[in-house]
This record gives structure tokens, C-alpha cells and sequence, in this order.
């Protein structure tokens, strides 16, 4: 093990603990280690990592922490992700080791508890046994998570311990959501994630299976979207990932889990499956494929791709896979609807009614997060059943024009399953121009044989039309006629300039005097949420309902909250109330917004500071006002070459009597209601704009007649 300078020799299985585990571990930031260290001769010596990045031996930092009286409330969640992060012989390990034992707890609950009434050698040495049946029980004999020795689990048992301690409070499903979702998210350029809008929406369209394969499985997050399957079949090229999915499949329902690892294109591991669906996000653009190994291969059925069609060796691919009648459905880069290489496969598939639709979904739906990404749905022709006539095509790009954080995803689900559904039972759907056609098979066999769906779909009507412009033309004259009463009137200079330079105290100090609480946000945004991990829909609030996430985003343009909360993050969120505000501390613009009725409840995201004020001491919109001061901004920000950070204690406010802060506060108050009705007029007027120039290109509104 490398050490740093100053370190000192730790035993070869001690956990250790970077600074931002440390922040995490105590609740604090990472400013906050720096000056630990600096300020304190007895914290812990760094025991690995290199200079600029120490690591500390866990064990040692729980003991100072405690011993400062920092770590009485850090929750267990954290305690055990450190211990994850820091295990001997890596993150993947320690998660297979913690997913085995999970396992185990949710199929042998009794016998776990014998098991941990035991000193922790005896523990190690009777696990293999009991894993070994109960991973060939849910995983079959050949499976891709060996069963560990007792040598190899030996490091792993305080872990497993704690995790199950937290399967305990949790549940064991969602202990190994969240360590899997934190590992997730500390690499995030390591794994191509499925988020869950998609994987949920590609479900759907497959309808329900007993059998379900995905043969590039990754994190297992489309296999976990199947509602309830009788078998899953998983295979992934990464042997830990592989193992990571079965696991979490397993745990996830009493499905029986078949995972392995290896390329499903190159050695298949399951050459005689024949499935109800197949759910698939391949990888794009690969050139080593298998192209010249592959030549004669029975699944070209359709016809042997080129070396440039990776994704129609994988749309063929799982063709094979199905029973007849089974559909697949493939997440696909835009360009395989139209390259000239494969055209000759899209005109047979068409041809022989294998693919059955093509959904456009918007940008940012899934990575790469860029393009708007579109859906394959196929059906493996069955004998003796004509082949379709039509092919249903879908664009759903009106959903969102603002990324990735911005995807309406339950109108992007109920947009297309409104014309799947019908299409699929009857064959014909009604047209809805700009949105779904299905287009004669007969019409797509051109030379080109493109079938994105832009192209097959008359433009929608302006706006709505003629008339519905009209309603935005009025309410745009209503809200420039509000917008000229809330312009503040013209201001006049401060009869004592002196004013300004009143004693002020800073947030910081009105936090450790209880006028205000300071809590940060956490809250990771599911697309449609934010972010990325894919692991899942939002846990909810206590009566089920999803818990909506209040972005940064949402804080900078002034509008509701519009992120979700990711599944299995174990992470307890700051719900915002009427009257807090909340500020964002990257990017160094002066923004502070008092969260009003209907944004109560929202979680708190992600780059965000909330300010919690007394109503006794502090008045909520003098204390946003003066926050958005720039001189005040700019003497609280640090400056790096990438990014401007706020530190929101270093901000100041004057000290005033509360009935001073309250005449402040109705000024502030207006001065935030006057910028909101701009903002609305902007946005009616870009509608507007758009309408009009659309109505008149498309023909649906006249140019006005010239005098």
C-alpha cells in the first residue's frame, strides 16, 4: 500500500476514508477536515492515498469523531457506505460480499441470526457454506457471483454486520440500492446507466412476460423495470457488473435470476432461450463487434450487418432470443433509422413485420444525454400471422425543451403508450400531427428506407391554431398591463447614506445563535430526474406519493419544483416549508428565493443552501433580499478556474429591529413579485413569436393583408 507522507503502517484489511468521507461521515463540508487537521494535532495521520489526496484509517477517524462528540448523529446508511469505500480489496468486492449476505438475511432471516451471535472468525468461516446454498437457490449453479472462501470474506464480516444492521431499519432491497447507487455515483464516467423513465416506458411496451432477457444488462435497470416475471436473464460483458445486476435482481423479487458475463454477440450465454420479451440498451457505435467472426452466424436472419451496424447485430440479436409473437424493445441511437449501411435490414425488417414501431424520445432521456435517443419495439413474426401493414411511428420531442432535468416523463409515457396501445390491438391508430402516424410500410421502401419519425409526421398545428394564439396574444397584453403596475417607482437616494454601513452580523453567526437554521441539499433528481444513477422511481412520502425535488434549476428560473427522487438512496431529504429560502451556490449569480405554499414539501436538490429563519428574530423576504445583494455575493464567493462557490455563512445582513426588516421585506416582496410577471411575460412572448412564425410557414394563420 502506498503511503503518504507522515503516514503510518495500518493492518492490510483496515478500512480507510478519504476527507469528503469524512465530511460525509460527520455532517460537515470539506472545508470543515481541512481545518480539523490544521487545528488539531491528535486527528488522525494520513495512512495511504497520496499528498494532495490522504486517506485516513477508518477505525481512527470514528474514534476522534466520537471522541469530539461529531459522530453521536451521523446516520448508519453513511457509516456503512464508508466502509464500502474502504474496503481492503475494493468497492466491487465489498458490495458483492454485503448483495451475498442481504441475500441471505431476505431468504434465511433465522439462520442470519444464529450466524451473527457468533466472534467474527467462526462467522467467516460458517458464511460459505450458507451462501453456497442459497446463491445456487436464487442464481443457479453456474452463475456469475462465486461464492466467497472464508479467507476472502474474512475482511468483509464487520461490513456485513453493519449491513444487515441497516437491511434492518430499511429493508434488504433497498441497503443494497443504496450502497449500489452510491458506488454508482462515485464513478460516474465507469458505467452507462439506464435511467429509470426509459427503462420504465420500455416495460411497458413489451407488456407483460414471464421470461425476460436483457443480453448488455449493466446495473440490471431495464431487467428490474419487467413487472412481475416468472425469470430473468442477464448477461454483461463486465464480470462485476454482471455480478452487481444478478444480485440485485435477486433481491429485488422472487424471480429466478440467470446472469452471466460475457458478450452476448460473441458467446452467447443462452443459445436455445426463447423469451416472452427482451429489453435492451446496447452499446453504440462499436466497430469490434464481431464482424468477421460472426459472418455466418444463424441470427443474421434479416441480414448480415456491417461492420458500422453494431446495433442491428444487437436488433437481430434479440429477435433470435424471442418466441414467436415475443417482442423486444432496444433503446437506439437516432442515426440506425437512417444510416445508408443498414438500410437493407430496416426494408426487411419492415418486410416481414418484425419491427412494429419507432418512438422518439427527447433529449436527455438517457446517455448519451445530447441527442434524442429513439425506441425500437419488434416482434418476432410468428407463422401463419400476415405481416403488418403500418408502422407506427412517434415523436415526443414537444415533451421538454429544457434537458435532461427537464423531461416530462409521465407525459412522455402516456404520450406513447396512447398510440401503442391502440396500434398494437387494431393495427391503425387516429393521426395526431407532430406527434403520431403510422405510415404504410409500402411508403418507406424508398432507396433510403429512413425512418425517423420527424420525417413521417405532418407538423403539428400552430400553437394550437389561429385561435389559441389569439388567447396567448391576450394573456401576453394582460401581463405587460400587470407588469407596468408592479414597476417599482423611480427610486430615490437614502436620506442617511450612512445606513448602509450599519453593523452587520453574518449568516454563519445567526446559525450558531439559533435566528436561523442552515441545511444543504442532497437530493438526487431522477431525469424527468434528474440525475443519473437509474436506479429507480421516487421512494415517495409516507403515504406513497412522489416526493417532488426543487432544483437548482427550478430556483434560477423561478418555477416549480420539477426534479423526482431516486429509489434507494437511504437518504432522509430536507423538505423545504413556506417561508424558508433557498439559495444556489454555484455559478456566483445573486439568487435567493423564500419558498411559498405551493412549494412546501418539495425536497430540497442538490447545490443548494436552505435558510431556515425564525419568524421571531428574522424576517423571511428581508433576508432573501439582502442575499442577492452583489457587492454582499461577491465578498462571500471563492473563485475557482471553472466555477464561482458561494459560502453562503460569509453572507451578511444588517442588524435591524424586526418591524424595520418587515418595511424592507414588502419592498423586497414586490420587487420579486414584479420579476416573476417579466418572466411570464417572456415566456408568452417567445410562445407567441413561435406560433406565429410556425402558423405562417405551415400554412394555419394568414399573413396580415397588406394596406
Amino acid at each position: 500500500m502506498q503511503q503518504g507522507e507522515g503516514s503510518r503502517p495500518v493492518p492490510d484489511n483496515a478500512a480507510e476514508v478519504t476527507a469528503a468521507g469524512i465530511a460525509r461521515l460527520a455532517g460537515v463540508g470539506r472545508a470543515a477536515v481541512s481545518n480539523w487537521r490544521r487545528r488539531h494535532a491528535d486527528f488522525p495521520k494520513p495512512v495511504g492515498g497520496t499528498e494532495t489526496s490522504p486517506s485516513f484509517a477508518l477505525a481512527d477517524v470514528e474514534q476522534w469523531l466520537r471522541a469530539q462528540g461529531k459522530l453521536a448523529e451521523v446516520p448508519l446508511r453513511e457509516r456503512v457506505w464508508q466502509q464500502v469505500a474502504g474496503h481492503p480489496a475494493g468497492p466491487v468486492t465489498a458490495l458483492v460480499h454485503a448483495g451475498c449476505a442481504l441475500l441471505l438475511v431476505r431468504e434465511r432471516p433465522s439462520g442470519w441470526l444464529e450466524m451473527t451471535a457468533v466472534s467474527d472468525e467462526r462467522m467467516a468461516a460458517l458464511l460459505p457454506t450458507a451462501l453456497e446454498e442459497i446463491l445456487t437457490l436464487r442464481l443457479g449453479p453456474e452463475r456469475t457471483v462465486p461464492t466467497p472462501n472464508p479467507t476472502g470474506i474474512a475482511p468483509s464480516v464487520p461490513l456485513l454486520r453493519a449491513a444487515t444492521e441497516l437491511a434492518a431499519e430499511t429493508g434488504a432491497r433497498q441497503a443494497f440500492e443504496f450502497l449500489l447507487g452510491r458506488h454508482l455515483d462515485a464513478s460516474p464516467r465507469q458505467y452507462t446507466l439506464t435511467p429509470p423513465g426509459p427503462a420504465a416506458l420500455m416495460a411497458e411496451l413489451a407488456g407483460p412476460a414471464d421470461t425476460v432477457l436483457d443480453p448488455a444488462c449493466g446495473t440490471g435497470a431495464l431487467l428490474r423495470a419487467a413487472a412481475r416475471p416468472a425469470a430473468l436473464y442477464a448477461q454483461e460483458t463486465d464480470r462485476d457488473l454482471a455480478a452487481l445486476a444478478a444480485l440485485r435482481l435477486a433481491l429485488q423479487s422472487g424471480a429466478d435470476v440467470r446472469a452471466h458475463a460475457g458478450d452476448s454477440l460473441r458467446s452467447d450465454a443462452f443459445p436455445r432461450l426463447t423469451a416472452d420479451a427482451v429489453l435492451c440498451h446496447p452499446p453504440f457505435n462499436e466497430r469490434n463487434w464481431g464482424h468477421e467472426e460472426l459472418a455466418y452466424d444463424p441470427r443474421w436472419e434479416y441480414g448480415f450487418p456491417a461492420r458500422t451496424e453494431s446495433e442491428l447485430a444487437w436488433v437481430q440479436h434479440a429477435l433470435a432470443r424471442l418466441r414467436p409473437g415475443g417482442t423486444a424493445v432496444l433503446l437506439m441511437p437516432p442515426a440506425a433509422a437512417s444510416r445508408r449501411s443498414g438500410r437493407r435490414i430496416r426494408a426487411d425488417l419492415l418486410r416481414r413485420g418484425a419491427l412494429r414501431a419507432v418512438v422518439a424520445l427527447p433529449a436527455g432521456a438517457a446517455p448519451p444525454y445530447g441527442i434524442p435517443l429513439h425506441l425500437w419495439v419488434l416482434r418476432k413474426p410468428a407463422a401463419g400471422v400476415p405481416a403488418p401493414a403500418a408502422l407506427l411511428v412517434v415523436d415526443t420531442a414537444e415533451h421538454t425543451d429544457q434537458g435532461r432535468d427537464k423531461l416530462d416523463w409521465p407525459a412522455v409515457h402516456t404520450a406513447v403508450l396512447d398510440a401503442w396501445r391502440p396500434f398494437d390491438k387494431h393495427g391503425t391508430v387516429a393521426e395526431r400531427p407532430g406527434a403520431h402516424r403510422c405510415v404504410p410500410v409500402i411508403e418507406l421502401l424508398d432507396d433510403d428506407v429512413d425512418l425517423a419519425p420527424a420525417r413521417h409526421l405532418p407538423p403539428p398545428a400552430a400553437a394550437g391554431g389561429a385561435e389559441e394564439l389569439a388567447g396567448v396574444r391576450d394573456r401576453l397584453t394582460a401581463v405587460l398591463r400587470r407588469t407596468g403596475e408592479l414597476t417599482p417607482p423611480p427610486a430615490r437616494p437614502a436620506a442617511h447614506p450612512e445606513a448602509a454601513r450599519l453593523p452587520g452580523v453574518t449568516v454563519g453567526e445567526l446559525a450558531r445563535t439559533g435566528a436561523l437554521e442552515l441545511r444543504a441539499g442532497g437530493s438526487g433528481t431522477a431525469p424527468g430526474t434528474g440525475a443519473g444513477t437509474g436506479l429507480g422511481s421516487a421512494p415517495g412520502t409516507a403515504t406513497g406519493a412522489a416526493v417532488p425535488v426543487l432544483t437548482e434549476q427550478d430556483v434560477l428560473a423561478g418555477q416549480a419544483p420539477s426534479g423526482t427522487l431516486p429509489e434507494g438512496t437511504g437518504e432522509e431529504p430536507v423538505l423545504v416549508r413556506a417561508g424558508d429560502v433557498v439559495v444556489p451556490v454555484l455559478g456566483g449569480g445573486s439568487v435567493a428565493r423564500v419558498v411559498d405554499d405551493a412549494t412546501e414539501g418539495a425536497a430540497l436538490g442538490r447545490n443548494l443552501q436552505l435558510l431556515r429563519p425564525d419568524p421571531a428574530a428574522i424576517d423571511p423576504w428581508f433576508l432573501a433580499g439582502f442575499l442577492r445583494g452583489t457587492a454582499n455575493n461577491r465578498q462571500a464567493s471563492s473563485y475557482a478556474s471553472t466555477a464561482t462557490r458561494l459560502d453562503v455563512r460569509r453572507l451578511q445582513l444588517p442588524r435591524l429591529p424586526l418591524a424595520e426588516q418587515r418595511r424592507y421585506g414588502e419592498t423586497f416582496r414586490a420587487l420579486a413579485e414584479f420579476e416573476e410577471t417579466l418572466r411570464l411575460a417572456g415566456r408568452l412572448g417567445e410562445r407567441l413569436v413561435r406560433g406565429m412564425y410556425d402558423g405562417l410557414t405551415d400554412g394555419t394563420v394568414e399573413a396580415a393583408p397588406v394596406d
